[in-house]
């Protein structure tokens, strides 16, 4: 049963043609995503997106623009009981200097494409995002 919603914000952070992607391992799992996490109470979206990044990269950013708001019910892969609520942005790291990887859970990054044949994100709605960043970047 369904009892909780989990809203997740995150980014695309571009540089050169590329997205940047997080290999991390929860539950046990291996997963390529997209930074961002979960909103917390009291915080603004945007509020959200600067401080997962400064957490989870030690960067700052500057938001472009809104890329995508998940449109269908989605159960969270991970806690049966939440349905997710997910909104992702574009942005750009303005101190790509001072990245580096502040959280355990993040094993390594790596900067795909964004003209890739092959969709790197294997989570239902960033591979959504991925397409709709696609979409974006190389409709001309």
């Amino acid at each position: 049963m369904i009892d909780k919603i989990n809203v997740r914000i995150y980014a695309a952070a571009i540089n050169n043609g590329k997205v940047l992607a997080l290999f991390e391992e929860y539950a046990g799992e291996k997963l390529i995503k997209l930074p961002g996490g979960g909103l917390e109470f009291g915080e603004g979206i945007l509020d959200c997106l600067h401080r997962e990044f400064a957490e989870e990269l030690n960067v700052k950013i500057k938001i472009k623009e809104h890329l995508y708001t998940q449109e269908n019910f989605q159960v969270s892969k991970f806690r049966p009981n939440e349905q997710l609520l997910t909104v992702y942005y574009i942005v750009e790291i303005i101190n790509m200097e001072d990245f580096l990887i502040m959280d355990s859970c993040i094993e390594k990054v790596e900067w795909y494409p964004i003209d890739a044949k092959i969709n790197p994100f294997k989570l239902p709605i960033d591979i959504i995002a991925f397409e709709k960043l696609q979409e974006k970047f190389l409709r001309k």
